[in-house]
């Protein structure tokens, strides 16, 4: 039996010798090394070798194998190299040939509205607060004037965590707007000097849910940036003074602006704010359904029971807030119809901003 395995190992590498090219190793290993093979058959055959050679004739053929898969390993490094230097000696590169191009990373279009946004409120002295977006029912509508079973946060509207165990009427979600985070801001803000709290003007950007039909004008997550001022002797006409210098600084100094009345539950009184259409100039068009204006945001002065909720007296404080979308006002400065494209990850679209 040891005689047969060195004969297979002796035929094995003679037929190793021979290969000169990597195509016919694959072919080899399956002829020496494989289940079929002869050295295979070594093993499967143990049982008919007298016992007391059975340790001898195992280990003779294991080293064997051993030395079979070493010798193929090292043929097809010596054939690898070979063909590098052919590859160098033979083969030319033609250097006059134009290179690729290297893509240019860019930032998504809603992260450049963002960063614009945030530029412009800084220059008007707000901060940037950032706050959770799993929040409880409490926060996310008690708190901000929406009772238990107010018809505006129905369970289609909202995306409810199921937190393993029974919280009644005080669920988690993830929030449905950004406006929790006025109510942790504020209560931050309180906490060092609850009896003389100071001044407060903060925007807060981040992502907001809601469970909704996908169209081209609504997704079920979107990007919202929640703005709110507290201060003594904050009034509409500071919100106003505000939002139209945002306007400008955002849309171009010419660009006119108006109020709406409205209703939010957190707010009192509630507005939403238009901008006159720079794609047309307030002439109609099918941007702006023809009627010259754009809405770009909803806002209005804070409600007193907000702002008992975040530790202000609202008999010695006011407020306003407001809410904008940045999606959408991308949408409106570069004509863009369908939301569904800032999610898509479609480099056609993308690598246009």
């Amino acid at each position: 039996m040891l005689e047969k395995i060195g004969e297979i190992k002796k035929t094995a590498l003679d037929a190793l010798a021979k290969i000169e090219g990597e195509e016919g190793l694959d072919q080899w290993k399956v002829t020496h090394l494989g289940r079929s093979s002869a050295i295979m058959d070594v093993f499967k055959n143990m049982g008919s070798v007298p016992k007391e050679e059975r340790g001898n004739v195992g280990r003779t053929a294991n080293q064997v194998k051993q030395a079979l898969q070493a010798a193929l390993d090292e043929k097809k490094e010596a054939l690898h190299q070979a063909e590098i230097q052919r590859a160098l000696q033979e083969e030319k590169i033609d250097i006059t040939l134009p290179g690729y191009a290297i893509p240019r990373g860019r930032l998504h279009p809603t992260t450049q509205t963002l960063r614009e946004i945030y530029r412009v409120f800084a220059d008007m002295g707000f901060q940037i607060y950032r706050s959770r977006e799993v929040e409880t029912d409490e926060f996310n509508f008690q708190l901000l004037n929406f009772p238990p079973h107010h018809p505006a946060r129905e369970m289609q509207d909202s995306f409810y965590v199921d937190s393993g165990e029974e919280r009644g009427e005080n669920p988690i979600l993830l929030r449905t707007h950004t406006s929790p985070g006025q109510i942790r801001a504020m209560r931050e803000f309180t906490a060092e000097n609850p009896d003389n709290p100071p001044p407060v003007r903060i925007i807060l950007p981040g992502m907001c849910y809601r469970y909704e039909q996908v169209s081209a004008r609504s997704e079920t997550q979107f990007t919202q940036v929640e703005g709110l001022a507290v201060g003594h002797d904050v009034t509409f006409s500071d919100l106003k003074g505000t939002l139209s210098d945002f306007a400008r600084r955002m849309f171009g100094k010419n660009v006119d602006s108006r109020f709406r009345a409205s209703h939010f539950p957190f707010t009192e009184p509630s507005a939403e704010m238009d901008i006159e259409c720079f794609l047309c100039g307030g002439a109609g068009c099918s941007v702006c359904k023809h009627t010259g204006w754009l809405e770009i945001l909803g806002c209005g002065m804070v409600h007193p029971n907000v702002l008992s909720n975040g530790g202000y007296d609202p008999e010695r404080y006011s407020g306003f807030a407001f809410g904008m979308g940045p999606e959408r006002i991308t949408m409106l400065r570069y004509h863009i119809e369908d939301i569904r494209y800032f999610w898509a990850n479609d480099m056609r679209f993308l690598e246009q901003f």
